[in-house]
């Protein structure tokens, strides 16, 4: 049996304002540090967390960098955690995006329609469990791993999504809050959703 945490990083001064994606600099903001250090202090409570296992961008380095610290731990940087590639659409202010057409038929049919120049979500939840399974097998012979993964909202909706069985249409049914966590149980390779979206 192997334990799934997948960690949304904590909030940034551009959530819900600018769909900033894969921009370089954008960090935690207060409110963020301030989930994030709850986070940390709670999860050493509730698991045994062998490995931590982020995303490259600033904010969830930020996130896992700070839960690392509290466990006293390494941080290990999967490039499969990464945030969607929006393509053209990076750095537009969502009050733009709400009127092309686009963007709506992209959050209507997510499972047919990628970013213009972007990525489509069935590539992202491909290389996402690409990553979980790459960090599985590093703890194949250990009893019960329980594996932190830090990443980003849609990312883990995507995962989460793959756990259940659901369709990707269906993606804006699932919440997934920042720093949040979301714990899942794969007994070989068959997948149980034990919780979502906890936040400290």
């Amino acid at each position: 049996m192997t334990r799934i945490l997948l960690i949304r990083h904590g909030h940034t001064a551009l959530l819900g304002r600018v769909l900033y994606g894969r921009l370089p600099g954008v960090y935690l903001s207060e409110q963020g540090i301030d989930e994030i250090e709850r986070l940390a202090r709670a999860l050493p409570t509730r698991y045994r967390v062998t490995e931590i296992i982020s995303s490259p961008m600033e904010r969830a380095r930020e996130t896992a960098q700070s839960i690392a610290s509290a466990l006293e731990q390494e941080v290990v940087f999967d490039d499969g955690l990464q945030e969607i590639d929006f393509g053209e659409w990076m750095g537009s202010p969502f009050e733009n995006l709400m009127t092309d057409e686009k963007w709506k038929q992209y959050n209507r049919y997510r499972s047919l329609t990628g970013a213009p120049e972007g990525e489509f979500m069935l590539e992202v939840q491909v290389r996402a469990w690409k990553a979980v399974q790459r960090a599985i097998l590093r703890h194949k012979d250990e009893t019960e791993p329980t594996i932190a993964i830090v990443s980003h909202g849609d990312v883990i909706r995507g995962l989460l999504m793959l756990f259940l069985g659901m369709p990707l249409d269906h993606i804006h049914r699932i919440e997934v809050s920042t720093g949040s966590v979301s714990e899942v149980v794969l007994r070989n390779s068959f997948p149980q959703v034990i919780a979502m979206n906890q936040t400290f």
